[in-house]
């Protein structure tokens, strides 16, 4: 059994879309989306900053995928791991993933409780120097970001070939990310495969709500969104290789 996939964005689609797309006017909603207020927001959004519309939510979790797995039952954990979004299974779509089996959360995988994993993308100190309007420039500054929330209950993954199917899905996802290489997980004896995955505890989230917060300048004054834009540029992270240096160089031993 394979897991519904929808092919990736390029991350230059999507920060194009979340800078362009929501600095012009208001993003578009679907009807069901419209009348989907969250009964127990696990974020607080201003009206300017909420963004509903499925399909655009579905791409920026795509694009960053890479999430932080909130449970607080029977105790507060946060587990740092890679997703997989189905988004046409569910009403909401589905998350899929994977975390060690010795990590104290499996406890609330196991209980069925509920999750929310938190996708967050591009985000920013941003300079009342780098706007025009006098209102602005006399204001205080801010932080720019955007994040989706998106909430449900864990259910445990043990049928050894959901599994399988799951880790494959997941190893080719990224494996397609990073351009592809020679590395061929199917390729691999399923045997010794499935031993060495008895050391996670995959899980599955049914989303039952979903919460996007854009707070891109979308709704300050359009002198101030075309001058705040290409300062937005001076933001460059620095790259896993870099860092992966440095803390060579740098860590305590």
């Amino acid at each position: 059994m394979s897991i519904p996939v929808s092919p990736s964005p390029s991350r230059r689609d999507v920060l194009a879309t979340l800078l362009a797309g929501l600095a012009g006017s208001t993003v578009s909603l679907d009807a069901e989306a419209q009348s989907a207020e969250p009964s127990d927001p696990s974020v607080y959004i201003p009206k300017a900053h909420l963004v509903q519309d499925r399909a655009f939510l579905h791409a920026f979790m795509r694009e960053f995928s890479f999430i932080e797995l909130v449970t607080t039952s029977p105790t507060l954990r946060i587990t740092h791991i890679p997703s997989v979004l189905a988004p046409a299974q569910g009403k909401y779509g589905t998350i899929f993933g994977h975390i060690s089996a010795q990590n104290d959360q499996v406890k609330a995988i196991r209980a069925g409780a509920r999750a929310l994993a938190v996708f967050r993308g591009p985000h920013g100190y941003v300079s009342p120097g780098w706007l025009v309007t006098d209102f602005s420039r006399q204001g205080v500054p801010t932080w720019n970001f955007a994040v989706v929330h998106a909430a449900g209950r864990l259910v445990p993954i043990d049928d050894p070939e959901r599994k399988y199917e799951l880790l494959a899905t997941l190893i080719d996802q990224y494996e397609q990310g990073i351009g592809g290489t020679d590395y061929r997980f199917r390729g691999l004896p399923k045997d010794e495969v499935m031993k060495r995955a008895t050391g996670i505890q995959p899980f599955e989230i049914e989303i039952e709500q979903i919460e996007g917060k854009f707070k891109l300048f979308q709704e300050r004054p359009e002198p101030d969104k075309v001058a705040a834009l290409p300062k937005l540029d001076t933001y460059r992270e620095r790259s896993l290789e870099a860092y992966t240096r440095h803390f060579y160089a740098t860590a305590p031993k």
